[in-house]
């Protein structure tokens, strides 16, 4: 039974990808910050699916909470053979003179650096068993740019660039590494990005119809479900109704 490690499962993508490794035999290692709904999922996992699923507790923007975490696995977990960084987020949408250094900080220690910790803890694992599949979460903002984006942008920017630099230096060790850049994905996405702001996080998906948190998952669970000598690099996802980072069509 393989083992796959999501981070930031509580919710959207992270949770749909949960859904869909237990409900083709994965066994799994689900992190988050937000205990109770990590309880949740691992009841709703267990009884749906009968997995094995293991919750751990903490934050991917401390270090020394994913070490201890990582490193203190329960025997049976301790072989990884999926990681999918998923936990990442927005926060605020403001032009580049009147950005908030809160929100830049919180975006850069959560998109890269906690993505860059998870990676230093694992990879090693994967390095040791010859074997292993990386897959980091971005978004097409780390293929675009657009007004307002700035430092999201920037740490997709750079999730997309390790992305292809870790598929080079795995390469020899037999360690896949696949790049996922969603579209509009209707989540807690905008909610966070908004701090809350419910009715304007609904106009972000008014007049058509967004990629779900599950068909993200779908393309993650299909990139690592290819035959062994088959590394999907990069996806790029979107709805439809969008055709790139600033172009939709709504009705």
């Amino acid at each position: 039974m393989k083992t796959v490690l999501i981070t930031g499962a509580t919710s959207g993508i992270g949770e749909a990808c949960a859904h869909i490794f237990a409900e083709n035999g994965y066994r799994l290692i689900i992190t988050g910050r937000r205990e109770e709904k990590l309880k949740q999922l691992t009841q709703t996992l267990q009884t749906q699916y009968g997995t094995n699923t293991l919750p751990l507790v903490f934050d991917v923007t401390n270090k020394v909470a994913c070490e201890n975490a990582i490193t203190k696995l329960p025997t049976d977990y301790q072989q990884i053979d999926i990681l999918i960084n998923n936990a990442g987020l927005a926060a605020g949408l403001n032009p580049i003179h009147e950005g908030l250094h809160s929100d830049w900080e919180t975006m850069i220690d959560t998109n890269i650096k906690g993505l860059l910790y998870m990676a230093r803890i694992v990879a090693p694992m994967m390095v040791l068993q010859q074997a292993g599949h990386i897959i980091n979460i971005s978004s097409i903002a780390g293929k675009e740019n657009y007004a307002n984006g700035n430092v999201y942008c920037a740490t997709k920017h750079a999730v997309d660039s390790l992305s292809q630099t870790m598929r080079i230096d795995l390469l020899q060790h037999g360690i896949r590494v696949t790049n996922i850049a969603p579209g509009m994905v209707e989540t807690e996405f905008s909610l966070v990005r908004y701090k809350g702001d419910s009715e304007r996080a609904k106009k972000v998906y008014a007049g058509l119809t967004p990629l779900s948190a599950h068909d993200v998952a779908d393309a993650v669970y299909w990139a690592a479900s290819r035959p062994e000598h088959v590394n999907i690099s990069d996806i790029t996802i979107t709805p439809k109704a969008q055709a790139n980072a600033t172009t939709t069509f709504r009705k």
